[in-house]
């Protein structure tokens, strides 16, 4: 805690404070509006909920959340197509923030409640020891996340292999963060002029992986931690470089990433996953954003092990996490934020997860901080 406080100074916050405001200000004289700067992590999201931090940057600094909450961009087809499963008696395995992201018509939760088999897990190779103990059963894990969490999961494969056991499959909806970026940086409806890096994810694929982005874009890419002088020192780094025009990576989490990423956990996903097209919430489908599992371990693969194919979901009418995700809505400004959408009752993924920006936005009252 000690070290971790080192990032927590009110002093040190408030000089970056001042630096920002005066790098605001030089911005704003040039370019008559705010600076768009989308936290592309729904960590991010929920640590500049939790702490406050819009509440003390100047109006010509906007901060919008982005697509990096692995539940919000699982597409209602996913949760269609487990529920389809289920249905068909296998067990489904999953972490607890998938049971109330809404389908085409219904949730994992309602499946259970009306007698489908899904199991809450804490770790992927739970689902391991579920098919060791029902060997008679179908045992399918929901294998959603970015770069971070991909190797874990495939551990699954590892571990079933090792100890022989045969009836356990990934349904996978992996998705990879700087084709999205790409694509983000391409929109014709965006209000976007830099990235705040995803901390986690660049722990694994480094920070060298958002130098495309940036040559091809011209948008600042700064990789910073979750801490409030981490975020802060991330806006700081963000405002210079735009007041400078000087796009490029810029990495403050030194600590944590590397220019070249965690080598060992890149060979393990190419060894068992290929590059995929993958349809994001709110995206659509994105050629290559995505990993599938190669065709030596089809057998750990649901969709070719049960003939099944992941549909295009129906999104609930009034729902604009699509929008959230983008960039191009505030959670308030959804009408059913806060009022027919709330933690208790989601109508759409965003106020489901824990990293979702609607969920941030209700649960630390963000929405009297936000210029709308």
């Amino acid at each position: 805690m000690r070290y971790l406080d080192g990032f927590r100074d009110p002093a040190i916050a408030q000089q970056l404070r001042i630096q920002i405001d005066a790098l605001a200000t030089e911005y704003n004289a040039e370019y008559k509006q705010p600076a768009h700067i989308m936290e592309v992590c729904g960590t991010h999201t929920m640590a500049i909920a939790r702490t406050g931090i819009r509440s003390i940057l100047p109006l010509s600094i906007d901060l919008i959340s982005g697509p990096g909450c692995p539940v919000c961009v699982t597409d209602c087809g996913y949760i269609d197509c487990a529920i389809g499963l289920a249905e068909r008696g296998v067990i489904i395995v999953t972490f607890g923030d998938m049971l109330k992201v809404p389908g085409s018509n219904s949730t994992l939760a309602a499946c259970r409640a009306d007698g489908g088999s899904v199991e809450v897990c804490y770790s992927p190779l739970d689902a391991v020891a579920i098919a060791k103990q029902n060997p008679e059963r179908e045992v399918v894990f929901l294998a959603i996340g970015f770069e971070t969490t991909v190797a874990p999961v495939i551990s699954i494969i590892v571990a079933s292999q090792a100890q022989g056991i045969g009836n356990v499959s990934l349904l996978t909806a992996f998705k990879t963060v700087p084709e999205a970026l790409h694509i983000l940086s391409s929109m014709p409806d965006k209000k976007l002029d830099a990235f705040l890096c995803p901390a986690h994810v660049s722990a694994i694929i480094g920070a060298q992986a958002y130098e495309p982005v940036v040559a091809r874009h011209k948008l600042p890419a700064v990789i910073a931690g979750f801490e409030p002088l981490d975020i802060l020192l991330g806006i700081r780094a963000i405002m210079a470089q735009l007041c400078s025009k000087s796009p490029r990576v810029e990495n403050l989490y030194q600590r944590v990433v590397r220019p070249e990423g965690n080598r060992k956990a890149q060979e393990l996903i190419a060894k068992y996953l290929y590059p995929a097209d993958v349809s994001w919430r709110g995206l659509g489908m994105l050629a290559g954003s995505g990993l599938a599992i190669r065709d030596q371990y089809s057998t750990f693969d649901s969709e070719k092990r049960f003939r099944v194919s992941i549909p295009i979901g129906k999104i609930r009418g009034g729902c604009h996490c699509s929008e959230v995700l983008r960039g191009v809505m505030k959670p308030p400004e959804c009408k059913l934020f806060g009022g027919a959408c709330t933690p208790d009752e989601p109508v759409g993924p965003c106020m489901v997860s824990p990293e979702g920006s609607c969920s941030a936005y209700f649960k630390y009252n963000v929405s009297s901080q936000v210029r709308l």
